[in-house]
């Protein structure tokens, strides 16, 4: 089986260490590149062409919803899977609505429980949503998967 080309994208230097340890310890993946802000995740997106790109909503320059659509319009095959410290249902089903690339939003405190098994999903085109979001605020119109 082909490993997972993944881009990280996260302006916090330190997290995406932790999510590639992380992602190469536990799935068969590749870190293809990393970006800190959305203008250069767009640009790495056109240059790499990834599988999965695991996307921050707070970045500098260019904001994630925003930089997901650029992407979308340029590598519409690739996946995109959000993760970040908002919790705002505004901001999650924005998020997700950029497109049908869009397939999950993991909250960065439940990465521990849900990174990888958002991964799984995402992968097979499905719907997932962090389980903070699931329990509080988001009610999707798919039930997620979590």
């Amino acid at each position: 089986m082909t490993p997972v080309r993944i881009l990280l994208v996260d302006d916090f230097c330190a997290w995406r260490r932790c999510v590639s340890t992380i992602l190469q310890t536990n799935w068969e993946c590749e870190i293809v590149g990393e970006a800190s802000d959305g203008v250069e995740a767009v640009q790495k997106c056109a240059e790499l062409r990834p599988d999965l790109i695991l996307l921050d909503i707070d970045l500098p320059r260019l904001n994630g919803i925003e930089a997901a659509r650029r992407i979308c319009a340029i590598v519409p095959d690739s996946a995109i899977l959000f993760i970040s410290g908002n919790q705002c249902p505004t901001v999650v089903r924005e998020a997700l609505g950029t497109s049908g690339s869009a397939r999950g939003y993991v909250v960065k405190c439940d990465a521990a429980s849900d990174l990888l098994p958002a991964l799984e999903a995402v992968m097979k085109n499905q719907l997932f949503v962090s389980s903070t979001i699931a329990r509080s605020c988001y009610r999707p119109q798919q039930p997620p998967l979590t």
